[in-house]
């Protein structure tokens, strides 16, 4: 999904941390959903004392060699991807804030920051190794963008802008989840091919798929112009190919060759690009297109 040129862009709107942490390689993905839910479970030193604070080597984090206050326009978020990142997150304040005071809810815009290596969140410390997460605790969402050349090179998803995008609308999800109320969901039923934590996870991936549905039609704040421009099917397939390739059932597979459902946070590949595209198709339908929790198969979307 490529951006309008023209498109002002608010540099402001991300915190920019990269170098700022422990210089610690990106890890095996355990995925965001991890972070989530054992801090909702046991407080927010948990990831400290899983030790997953401090997986290697102190030093210096790689620093960036652009800064974000770069980030103008649209050219720039066609080109670069922390600018790509300010620029999605912009959109989806636009499509968020009018698809919630259509419910009769008030939207509050979560925090984004990127890091490098190591970042102390109100949920703990957490490093690369959770991969992108939102914490509920200070309402933020949190990206390494080396995760970003990670899920191409080790999980095998697509590049494309789209895919990139689909990751930070997810995590956009989750603070949707937590201003609905049902976030919690997940802490009390965290695992299992049929559990809370999965219909959570699936259906912040369905909360992306509206928003990817509507970007190219929500106009930019005090323009008439919006800040994404039409999808094409190669965007789409893009996003599908990033939400297969975190799937529980290909990420098992890859590490130990086997498939085991009951242990199941985030849902099979198959089930993450169906509710994705739940929400592509139904994107002005309101929130309940979206609701994983009543769905008899998590398989088949609506049903």
């Amino acid at each position: 999904m490529s951006f309008n040129e023209n498109a002002r862009l608010d540099s402001s709107r991300v915190s920019d941390r990269r170098g700022k942490g422990k210089g610690i390689a990106v890890g095996g993905g355990l995925g965001g959903g991890l972070i989530l839910i054992l801090s909702l479970i046991f407080g927010t030193d948990v990831v400290d004392g899983l030790g997953l604070s401090d997986g290697g080597p102190a030093g210096t984090g790689a620093g960036t060699s652009q800064s974000i206050s770069e980030c103008l326009d649209g050219a720039d978020a066609n080109e670069r991807l922390d600018c790509r990142i300010v620029g999605t997150a912009q959109s989806l304040d636009s499509f968020w804030a009018p698809a919630l005071a259509a419910e009769g809810l008030t939207y509050t815009e979560p925090g984004v920051t990127l890091f490098t290596g190591r970042v102390d969140t109100g949920c703990g410390a957490a490093t690369s190794a959770v991969g992108p997460f939102y914490c509920p605790a200070d309402e933020q969402t949190y990206y390494d963008t080396a995760f970003f050349d990670e899920l191409v090179a080790q999980y095998g998803a697509s590049g494309g802008p789209l895919a990139q995008e689909y990751v930070v609308a997810h995590e956009f999800g989750h603070h949707v989840q937590n201003l609905t109320g049902v976030l919690g969901a997940s802490a009390q039923d965290p695992r299992g091919a049929d559990s809370a934590a999965v219909r959570t996870e699936l259906q912040a991936d369905c909360y992306a798929g509206m928003w990817a549905g509507a970007a190219a039609t929500v106009p930019a704040p005090g323009s008439a112009e919006p800040f994404l421009a039409e999808l094409t099917a190669t965007d789409v397939q893009d996003a599908l190919s990033a939400a297969s390739a975190i799937g529980d059932d290909r990420i098992q597979s890859m590490a130990t060759g086997q498939v085991n459902p009951e242990s199941w946070t985030h849902g099979s590949g198959d089930q993450r690009q169906a509710w994705f595209m739940q929400g592509y198709t139904n994107n002005d339908g309101g929130l309940g297109v979206c609701d994983t929790f009543s769905a008899a198969d998590l398989g088949s979307p609506g049903a």
